[in-house]
């Protein structure tokens, strides 16, 4: 007879947790779940900055600025590091992280984030794991989504925050959520978890999701990225085997038949049950548009999706969580009605402003939107979806190369191809060390390049007329363009 699993994350409650880096949306995702589990946490970063900051203090989180050593004086019971500690030395030969030298020169108990995670959160629950080079966090917050809907009281950590829930992270039941849980292993309480492939710690480069030991695996999609760390695609599809050599037999892989790198992925050997998504051919397929499609299982429809939704990307997005959450025992036609319901994930074509321009009273608004896409596909996928949501729109995107992978210039020559279905494009190229004027020319007159927030504001604000729709994308906060935009409509 199994042990009756227990809330693992309520066995040690007191400890406290020092969490280096705590502003990130992983640690301070964690940090939520530490602190709601009844630990004591506090947690350090450099300039830190809302929105997580300003969560984690409604929280009751004390939050110190910078990594100085003078942190030790707190003695806690564990620090956790997250991966944007390094043994980085400044210019001056001093330590870029001095509070990660005391802890070992003291030998003080550290450990990372994933791996805290693992030992106090996942523990005794049925993880479901969501992959993928994008999409990962909408996805996540999709299957979250419908589990909660069907009853189930997941506990979830997402890297941003659905507006379904309006929070990035919590602990979810003690109790089984899944009454219809395959045989193969007893019923557990339910934990969704965006499963990011970047890597743990310094101390440890394996990618983040090795650690979370799934049931239910979904391999969204699978590209290069992360230049900084993986030095080609097959680096990084290694990984994504790890991961799925860490799921049971009795587990569930959801994997994505599009994509020729997941095929790659499965050769290399899988011990669990598939489910493939988004070909004719697949377990589950979709006929239709991807705001009203109908969802095939086998060929046989069995579901319908109706929701405000755009693009290719999130028809798949949405075929993966009706899949995942059938393995829980979520039909996917409770499935699809819960997607009708799903708003989404802030950053995620989020509306921030719809004004007429100032000098033109009564004439069309235009919409301001914001957007975490940063690699070339997802920036295209983007653009696509509201490009089938606005027609014949102008639309303008405004973007910046900000991720490590972009900041190398590993993919400056797909940028062309990424924004080809936006009118104009306006590029923030501060920080680059490539020729963004260069790498945008085949687009011609339809592409600028600024050197500051200020130029590109410029810029745009001469190309404005009324309808358009101005889509800023960053994985950062983008100077806070968004606003200044918005202002910027209140003067033209």
């Amino acid at each position: 007879m199994p042990k009756k699993p227990a809330a693992v994350a309520r066995r040690i409650a007191g400890m406290h947790i020092h969490i280096l880096g705590i502003c990130g949306t992983f640690m301070g995702g964690l940090a939520a779940l530490a602190r709601e589990a009844g630990h004591q946490v506090t947690g350090c970063d450099a300039g830190v900055y809302p929105p997580m900051s300003d969560q984690l203090r409604a929280l009751g989180i004390d939050l110190v600025e910078g990594f100085g050593a003078d942190q030790m004086a707190l003695q806690p019971d564990m620090f956790v590091i997250g991966n944007v500690v390094s043994r980085a030395r400044l210019p001056d030969g001093s330590p870029k992280f001095p509070l990660m030298e005391a802890i070992l020169d003291a030998g003080a108990p550290y450990t990372s984030g994933p791996q805290w995670l693992a030992e106090h959160v996942l523990q005794g629950r049925h993880v479901l794991a969501v992959a993928g080079t994008h999409g990962k966090t909408t996805t996540t917050s999709m299957l979250a989504w419908v589990l909660d809907y069907a009853g189930l009281q997941p506990g979830f950590l997402v890297g941003g925050v659905p507006l379904n829930f309006g929070i990035s992270a919590r602990l979810g039941s003690d109790r089984s959520g899944a009454e219809a849980a395959p045989p193969a292993f007893p019923p557990r309480p339910l934990f969704v978890i965006e499963a990011d492939e970047y890597d743990t710690a310094f101390f440890d480069k394996r990618s983040k999701f090795v650690h979370y030991r799934p049931r239910t695996a979904i391999l969204n999609n699978l590209e290069f990225d992360h230049a900084d760390i993986f030095d080609d695609l097959a680096a990084i599809e290694r990984q994504f085997h790890h991961l799925v050599r860490t799921v049971p037999a009795g587990g569930r892989v959801v994997v994505n038949g599009l994509e020729e790198s997941l095929t790659r992925v499965l050769h290399m050997g899988c011990w669990s049950e598939q489910q493939s998504f988004g070909t004719a051919v697949s377990d589950f397929s979709a006929v239709g548009e991807p705001h009203d499609f109908a969802v095939l299982h086998q060929g046989r429809e069995v579901a319908r999706v109706q929701w405000g939704l755009n693009g290719m990307h999130n028809q798949l997005n949405a075929l993966a969580a009706i899949a995942a959450a059938q393995h829980v025992g979520v039909s996917p036609a409770l499935a699809a009605e819960a997607l009708g319901r799903f708003v989404n994930v802030k950053r995620r074509m989020e509306v921030r402003a719809r004004a007429p321009l100032a000098s033109q009273p009564g004439s069309a608004p235009v919409t301001i939107y914001d957007d975490f896409a940063h690699h070339p596909t997802a920036i295209r996928t983007t653009v696509n979806g509201l490009r089938r949501q606005v027609a014949d729109g102008r639309i303008l995107a405004v973007f910046e190369p900000r991720s490590n992978t972009m900041k190398l210039g590993a993919m400056k020559s797909q940028l062309p191809w990424s924004l080809e279905e936006a009118d104009l494009a306006f590029c923030h190229s501060g920080g680059l060390g490539w020729d963004a004027a260069e790498a945008l020319s085949p687009m011609g007159a339809r592409a600028q390049v600024g050197e500051s927030i200020e130029v590109v504001l410029g810029q745009v604000a001469a190309a404005l007329q009324p309808g358009d729709h101005v889509l800023c994308m960053s994985n950062g906060g983008f100077g806070g363009i968004h606003a200044r935009l918005s202002r910027l409509l209140q003067t033209s």
